[in-house]
């Protein structure tokens, strides 16, 4: 794969690449960059997560080493279990996450298995001697469960975050653009303690089914455990407003998880609304929907079908997984 095609995958569906210049330099310099993502474990994997599996996937096709760091003492910091609660978790994400099409090659690391050695520590200590508490907290605070009221695990969450890319040996650092705010600390704190600035990609973050923000909490998710029937009636219920594409979560999903995955979708419709219409690409189908030729019932009837053809493998796969 050329140098254009490999960027191209690669800044498909992203929202922000810093820097682009850097990335190019990055594809023509190293044969195998090293590319990661961190998760907290958690106990539903669901299309929010898909985002950045997605792009895991584009970087392996454009030639990366793939490394995700299931972060178990992050998710303690963040008061998300026990330790063993946790572990158990991340099992599952792992299996998950290779469901869902990582490539066997990707490099599973358990955050506990170098966070904690002296080295590492020291470095965390080192970026909270160099880092204010207004730049910790505003880092902070798209990823803490106590926005208004954190305790001190959550302000060390960000330095961790940081010292992690160093530690991982990583080139590029990815992530929802929820993570920008630490990826920038990491990128400007870093070469102080000697470690080289990540380039940093970011995605979108997904909204929920119901227009809002996503989160377990409400349930406004599809997760990749849903039985085809209930992604059917989830999908059906989805705030789907007609000829609205902007902040549409139908829409976004046709986006960023049907076409990147299928190179023709299908809309099917009864010949008395004009039959089933074809599209090759997602400005097409968005074009129509807009301008009212497509109807939010047939749009969402697409996407639940070709969403549970998506699901379809990973759904039996940790099916068995788990049985």
């Amino acid at each position: 794969m050329q140098t254009e095609e490999k960027l191209k995958l690669i800044k498909r569906n992203a929202v922000e690449i810093v820097t682009e210049e850097e990335l190019r330099e990055l594809v023509e310099r190293e044969s195998k960059p090293v590319a990661y993502v961190g998760y907290e474990p958690s106990g539903e994997i669901h299309l929010g997560h898909l985002m950045t599996v997605n792009k895991l996937m584009d970087l392996q096709n454009a030639g990366f080493k793939v490394k995700v760091l299931l972060a178990d003492v992050h998710a303690y910091l963040n008061e998300k279990g026990d330790f063993e609660e946790i572990e158990k978790i991340a099992k599952y994400n792992k299996k998950a996450f290779i469901a869902l099409g990582l490539r066997d090659d990707a490099e599973f690391i358990l955050g506990s298995s170098y966070q904690l050695e002296k080295d590492y520590v020291l470095d965390v200590l080192k970026m909270a001697r160099i880092t204010t508490l207004n730049r910790a907290r505003r880092s902070m605070d798209e990823v803490s469960r106590r926005k208004e009221d954190p305790v001190v695990s959550q302000m060390i969450y960000p330095l961790m975050q940081a010292v992690d890319i160093a530690h991982l040996r990583v080139n590029l650092a990815v992530g929802g653009i929820d993570q920008r705010k630490i990826h920038m600390l990491a990128r400007e704190n870093l070469p102080k303690l000697g470690y080289s600035s990540p380039v940093c990609l970011h995605t979108p973050i997904l909204l929920g089914l119901d227009g809002e923000k996503m989160s377990s909490s409400k349930g406004n998710y599809i997760s990749v455990r849903d039985s085809e029937e209930e992604v059917e009636r989830k999908m059906r219920k989805a705030y789907c407003p007609a000829k609205q594409v902007e902040n549409n979560p139908v829409i976004e999903i046709m986006k960023y998880h049907i076409f990147p995955r299928f190179e023709i979708v299908v809309v099917e419709r009864d010949e008395r609304f004009g039959g089933d219409v074809e599209y090759s690409n997602f400005e097409e189908l968005a074009k129509d929907f807009e301008s009212g030729k497509l109807h939010p019932a047939d749009l969402k009837a697409a996407a639940a079908k070709y969403l549970n053809k998506l699901l379809e493998k990973p759904r039996k796969r940790l099916k068995e997984v788990i049985d």
